[in-house]
């Protein structure tokens, strides 16, 4: 049985919707005080609504890519709760691209938000992650970059790797603070994002999976819950995969012949 995190305040950025609301829900459930940040203060608001089904959550809009909101973000999140526990740098995007037709402004725009929002979020949650005594951040990567790779992801895949990179050395940075960093790699996930990409691609995933099935967005939660506990506290600079088992087979044939 894992120390209890209820009492505990996190901050789920990207946490509106898709992966980031399964967090925010997997943390309300075992109590945690939880707020959702998003751009879009409506469907924000709607989510918050809505996982206050679960637990204590409210939601707090500001754009991760801007390092003025990122310093605001944490300290309304703070100033509701008396600090910050567990940061979850969630917000990203993953537009679809061809490197042919990629511009300028494409890469800059993935960047600012996956890489950029998610150094200067950790940067503004410093100060009250090490107050906190037991600083958890946890960073939502992908298998799609540092592991695998797909057509027209080549930029999205560019970010979810450079965030490992981030991981590694930021770990060495914020141990003598007491804080610790890692890092949840989803596979393919049901959400509002995945399903925009189709039927035929949804079939074609699942069928890569040995697990047979796409994964739950609360599953990705539950990763990131382990590492926020006290057990999971000598923990720092790691990964975990969590995808069904879908990087292991070489190819469809593997799967196949089972």
């Amino acid at each position: 049985m894992f120390t209890p995190i209820d009492g505990r305040t996190v901050l789920v950025t990207g946490g509106t919707k898709g992966i980031g609301k399964g967090i925010a829900r997997v943390f309300a459930r075992a109590g945690a005080n939880v707020v959702v940040n998003g751009r879009d203060r409506s469907t924000g608001e709607a989510a918050a609504a809505e996982l206050s089904a679960d637990g204590n959550v409210s939601f707090v809009g500001g754009d991760v890519a801007r390092a003025a909101d990122c310093e605001r973000i944490a300290e309304d999140t703070a100033s509701r709760y008396g600090g910050i526990d567990v940061l979850c740098a969630n917000a990203g995007v993953f537009p679809d691209r061809k490197l042919a037709e990629m511009t300028e402004e494409d890469i800059d725009s993935i960047f600012a938000t996956n890489v950029k929002g998610c150094m200067l979020m950790v940067k503004a949650c410093m100060p009250h992650l090490e107050s906190s005594g037991h600083g958890r951040v946890i960073v939502t990567s992908s298998i799609t970059g540092p592991i695998t790779g797909f057509p027209g992801w080549s930029h999205y895949g560019a970010t979810k790797a450079a965030q490992l990179g981030f991981i590694r050395t930021a770990c060495i940075e914020l141990a003598p603070k007491g804080i610790t960093i890692n890092a949840v790699m989803p596979g393919n996930v049901e959400s509002e994002g995945l399903d925009e990409l189709g039927e035929d691609y949804l079939s074609q995933m699942t069928a890569s999976i040995p697990l047979g099935r796409l994964g739950r967005v609360e599953e990705i939660g539950a990763a990131a819950l382990f590492l926020a506990t006290d057990e999971a506290a000598f923990i720092t600079g790691q990964t975990i995969v969590v995808d069904g088992g879908q990087v292991v087979p070489e190819s469809l044939a593997a799967l196949q012949a089972v």
